[in-house]
């Protein structure tokens, strides 16, 4: 991954590839930012005129290279902000980390880059730190160098992501700046390893070798791992899980990870739908649905991510995730539309379409998180494409049985730079899930499908448990071009508002 260093230098005097800078929109043209004073001296205080000529205008996500002298670095990047702020008002935090991670796209395959972005505060330097980092993300571990391709290419041998970025102008902020970078590093790291794993072909990822890692990383943070394989899952009457997974070559999976800090006082339990190919089983889905399902098992990757992230910054909270792992695929073996499933705790659910089976799996993981009577219960999952046309491909929606605490996700998200939207539970979509042979069905009517999914997940949670639902379907896998620190592909979506879901519990500003 690349690093990251608070730079003692100044902009003037650093040894780098190249110096990035800020500009802005204002009315008459474009703004350079603060940090940007070396630069505008080495173009004798012309460097607005310059930016303009080459076209430039601030506008968020623009860039704009420029060869310099009497610098150290010989090639200044200019990258857009958007509008100036209004007096006295500090650059959006979602802004600047925008454009640090639009820098560090720009820059693959650059060695060092100096940043010197506004860092008016450590909650600046937090933002600029995580978006150069998730910027700078690239999946090489499949590619080789075609130019070179042939017998012995090596692994992950094309263009890698930008190796050093230095922040300048943070050491002044003193220990909150070097706190801000600490966390920002083990955010980004961790979002990148659940970036990784979503964009991990299901030839290589499937719910054993999806446990291992999650094994691996528990040893290595402290977080204690439990793995329930398919046997035991199918003594333990795992209806859900064993159903969904019963037609794979892999069989399911139910991995716990558990956090606990000796001085915490809650308790948060996180779910995440790991369904890590999604044919649709015998409900196939038809032709161009199928080759980006590899991504279905992104909220387990959420909830893996933000529970090994609240080990490794040592919140004062209690977090445990469940990574409820499957493959759907159809077989002489899969379950068939119409089957009946018990599933964990004793409801019956009549299976009507096999490719709602990520409610099954949660279901489960629900129930046996009810179990340990925490203090909420918050699951993450690729659950609907009908949130998909709710909200569309960057927003994600959120539910739940209490509306204080979907309140406060949505502004938790927001304040994260997730865009999120709070969804309704209308009573009616319940009677739409009663099944004539069993308990409910899986499926309701048509309309209003993704809030009749969170309907019948809210039927699995444990009495008095608050619990709230993420449909992350649009926002966890970008099938368009990157943007800001938002590569092609995985995301990470979610991860940060469950990190700071458990930031504000330990802190007692929640519950």
């Amino acid at each position: 991954m690349t690093a990251l260093t608070l730079s003692s230098s100044d902009a003037a005097t650093l040894r780098a590839d190249v110096l990035v800078v800020g500009v802005a929109k204002g009315p008459d043209g474009p703004v350079p930012t603060s940090g940007s004073e070396a630069v505008a001296e080495a173009f004798d205080g012309g460097l607005a005129t310059v930016l303009e000529t080459l076209g430039a205008t601030g506008a968020e996500g623009e860039t704009t290279k420029l060869p310099v002298s009497g610098l150290k670095a010989p090639l200044v990047l200019a990258v857009g902000l958007g509008p100036v702020p209004g007096d006295g008002e500090e650059y959006d935090a979602e802004a600047l980390r925008r454009a640090a991670g639009t820098a560090a796209r720009t820059l693959n395959g650059t060695k060092k880059a100096g940043f010197a972005l506004p860092l008016a505060s450590a909650e600046a330097v937090a933002a600029v730190a995580e978006g150069a980092l998730l910027g700078a993300y690239a999946f090489t571990a499949y590619k080789s160098d075609d130019a070179k391709a042939g017998k012995g290419a090596k692994k992950g041998a094309g263009k890698g992501p930008l190796g050093e970025v230095a922040l300048l102008g943070a050491k002044a902020l003193g220990k909150a700046a070097k706190t801000a970078v600490e966390r920002a590093v083990a955010l980004a790291e961790e979002m990148n390893r659940a970036r990784d794993l979503v964009n991990t072909p299901p030839n290589d990822l499937y719910p054993e070798s999806f446990a291992a890692v999650a094994a691996a990383a528990g040893k290595e943070h402290g977080v204690k791992v439990t793995v329930t394989d398919d046997k035991a899952l199918l003594k333990g009457g795992f209806g859900g899980l064993t159903g969904v997974g019963q037609g794979a070559a892999h069989g399911p999976r139910l991995v716990k990870l558990s956090y606990t800090h000796p001085k915490a006082e809650k308790s948060l339990a996180y779910v995440g739908k790991g369904i890590t190919y999604d044919s649709g089983g015998i409900s196939l889905k038809p032709a161009g649905h199928n080759e980006t399902m590899k991504c279905d098992m992104a909220g387990a990757a959420a909830v893996f991510a933000a529970v090994i992230t609240a080990a490794r910054l040592g919140l004062k909270v209690n977090v445990t995730g469940w990574l409820a792992l499957a493959e759907n695929m159809p077989s002489g073996t899969a379950t068939r539309p119409g089957d009946v499933l018990r599933m964990y705790g004793g409801k019956t659910v009549e299976v009507l379409n096999t490719d709602a089976e990520g409610r099954l799996v949660l279901a489960d993981a629900i129930v046996k998180a009810s179990e340990e009577k925490p203090d909420a219960i918050v699951d993450v999952a690729t659950l609907t494409g009908a949130m998909v046309v709710a909200l569309g491909n960057r927003t994600f929606g959120v539910m739940g049985n209490d509306d204080a605490f979907r309140t406060a996700l949505h502004e938790l998200a927001e304040e994260a730079g997730e865009p999120a939207w709070p969804m309704p539970f209308p009573e009616e979509l319940r009677k739409g899930l009663d099944s004539s042979v069993a308990d409910m069905a899986n499926v309701g009517g048509r309309m209003g499908g993704g809030m009749a999914a969170g309907v019948f997940l809210n039927e699995f949670v444990g009495e008095g448990i608050t619990w709230a639902h993420l449909d992350i379907a649009g926002p966890a896998f970008n099938e368009a071009g990157p943007f800001g620190y938002t590569p092609k592909g995985a995301t990470g979506s979610a991860i940060r508002t469950l990190v700071s879901l458990a930031e504000r519990t330990a802190a007692g500003e929640l519950g």
